[in-house]
């Protein structure tokens, strides 16, 4: 009979009853899966939007951090179900499911532990320069601070470890980090297999961000096939292989995800308060948090954004005339009064063929460069500014993370690279936003002239904002 009172239910409205191992009748020495996700450092996430800034612009889109990560460790249930008996078939020396299953989910609980404020942004305007990103801490949070209870985990809901077996934290730290050339050298192949629900096209984290992301935003209540799409998946001996069958589910997914992309992550609003908000992080920086957070984790732990927005809400009533003054910028944008206003927008959709990397919009200073060549005079000075957004619509088709999916054809009988699908093949590689931002609307008619004139005939005229 299922162990009923060793377990807790939490209802989430993506995935329905989410299961976990409760703190009833441990063995000595054994801890639980709600003994980390009750853990500081797990729940700090409940004071980190997923939204980073989007959450401005959707109403509705108020979700945390912390609701996606239990979603995550529950996908990482319902892929271990499906696909330990390929993973096991495939690989030698795989562990028993209970660690499999156990280490899965525990790198889906953590997988986004080491985020500060505002998410992505802040790796990019705070951490990178620094040379980490959220993943670095993260993994250094799971290693130092969270390894002995990780250590301790015997069994989840649906599976125990055999005996003599110990989780290892050091293996969740590694599926949680983006690869690297020649980081899965002497790593198990199981590992290394196990790492696409992690950092492939399709992952735990993925599919449950896009399925959460549009319901709490109301794009879509059911954006995708999760069941069409797990049922049609397995380990074959190359690694992560979808069926033929099942390519229609995949394509509606990362069709899916673009949409997100364009119509929520980098909705023109969205960028603008981006744009501001990189204006008050450049200013503010030394204020915010002292020094590298990966090595003053204790003080990381009381950095959300929570504690970010309580803080610069005081700084106007500093004593300071410098504190007083950024103080109001920051409050400006607490009362959503974003001065930049979206010009003019056009979409560059790039193929494999199309050199992105050496277009005029891989650099946004470069393209308000050449922007303020073709203003009158008497404009040289317009306060404007130049954003674009990029959206890798076809993941890992170039880099460390290629050759982490396949495809299995069956007219053939064979597994072959799924970027070989010509279906897969019809999908643009990359999308870039270009927008360009002013002060007042003015001049829009103008700046949008002088930004067709640089992308010739290159563009794609996207007309529904203007």
């Amino acid at each position: 009979m299922r162990e009923y009172h060793r377990e807790n239910l939490s209802h989430d409205p993506i995935h329905g009853y989410i299961p976990f191992r409760s703190n009833v009748r441990l063995a000595e020495g054994e801890v639980s899966e709600r003994q980390i996700i009750d853990h500081p450092w797990v729940q700090r996430l409940r004071q980190i939007h997923q939204l980073q800034t989007a959450w401005w612009v959707f109403p509705t889109a108020e979700h945390t951090r912390f609701q996606h990560v239990l979603g995550v460790m529950h996908l990482a249930s319902r892929f271990v179900e499906h696909l330990y008996p390929g993973l096991a078939e495939n690989c030698p020396g795989v562990p028993s499911r209970g660690y499999v299953e156990s280490l899965l989910r525990m790198a889906g609980l953590l997988h986004d532990v080491g985020h500060g404020p505002f998410g992505h942004f802040f790796d990019e305007h705070y951490l990178r320069p620094l040379g980490e990103t959220h993943e670095t801490i993260g993994a250094r949070i799971i290693v130092q601070e969270l390894g002995d209870l990780l250590g301790g985990i015997r069994r989840n809901p649906n599976s125990s470890m055999d005996a003599g077996e110990k989780l290892d934290p050091r293996q969740v730290a590694w599926l949680i980090r983006r690869p690297r050339e020649g980081d899965a050298q002497g790593q198990p192949q199981w590992l290394v297999f196990l790492r696409a629900l992690l950092s492939g096209i399709y992952t735990i984290d993925n599919l449950d961000f896009v399925l959460r992301d549009a319901y709490m935003s109301g794009y879509s209540n059911r954006a995708f096939d999760l069941d069409r799409l797990l049922h049609y998946s397995f380990f074959s001996p190359s690694g992560l292989t979808i069926h033929d069958r099942g390519i229609d589910a995949l394509l509606r997914f990362m069709s899916v995800r673009g949409e997100l992309f364009r119509s929520i992550y980098f909705h023109r609003t969205v960028r603008a308060i981006d744009l501001t908000l990189a204006d008050l992080f450049r200013a503010s920086k030394s204020r915010l948090f002292d020094g590298n957070p990966a090595e003053r984790l204790e003080q990381y732990l009381g950095f959300t954004e929570m504690s970010l927005l309580v803080d610069v809400s005081r700084w106007r009533h500093a004593g300071d005339a410098e504190t007083r003054e950024l103080g109001e910028r920051w409050q400006a944008l607490l009362e959503r009064r974003v001065a930049w206003k979206m010009a003019c927008q056009r979409i560059l959709v790039f193929s494999d063929r199309d050199p992105e990397r050496s277009s005029i919009f891989s650099e946004e200073a470069l393209v308000e460069q050449r922007l303020r060549l073709g203003l009158p005079g008497e404009l040289a000075q317009l306060p404007l500014r130049v954003d674009i957004a990029r959206h890798i619509f076809r993941p890992n088709t170039r880099g460390p993370a290629q050759g982490q999916n396949f495809l299995f054809d069956s007219a053939h009988q064979r597994v072959r690279p799924l970027t070989t699908n010509q279906l897969f093949e019809r999908l643009p590689v990359s999308h870039r936003i270009c927008r360009i931002y002013a002060q007042s609307e003015e001049h829009a008619p103008l700046l949008a002239t002088l930004l067709d004139q640089l992308i010739g005939g290159g563009g794609v005229d996207d007309l529904t904002n203007m």
